[in-house]
């Protein structure tokens, strides 16, 4: 069973996004994405900085069964990549939650963080969509 911890918000695509600051997240992907991908051997994280609308794809994981995009979670700027993750990317799968982050994203406004935030889904959320 995919491990799900309480305290973040998830998207239907399988990121999971953490707030780390009044306007500030941090953001990976989940570890049922992780274990749907295999063994991470590649991560192509975006430039710094750039402006990203919800959805948007912003970066790709690239494991030995696939490739797949990693979307913006929320409008935002994307303000630092976890830089790790170029010589090791088997991080994401080790310590999706941790370690295995990708990027932070930066919005001008708290309280508008607060509203997104509550738009996306809770734990029990995520594994309504994962099956769990």
């Amino acid at each position: 069973m995919a491990l799900t911890p309480e305290d973040l918000r998830y998207t239907e695509e399988h990121e999971w996004v953490r707030r780390i600051g009044p306007t500030r997240v941090r953001v990976g992907i989940t570890d049922y994405a992780q274990s749907q991908l295999g063994d991470v051997v590649f991560v192509q994280l975006p430039d710094v900085p750039r402006t990203a609308e919800a959805g948007e794809s912003v970066a790709e994981v690239e494991s030995t069964k696939s490739v797949s995009d990693i979307y913006a979670p929320l409008a935002a700027k994307i303000v630092v990549v976890n830089e790790e993750l170029s010589a090791a990317p088997e991080t994401v799968n080790a310590d999706p939650y941790g370690a295995g982050w990708l990027f932070e994203a930066e919005v001008e406004d708290a309280s508008a963080l607060d509203i997104t935030l509550g738009e996306l889904l809770d734990a029990a959320g995520y594994q309504g969509v994962i099956g769990g």
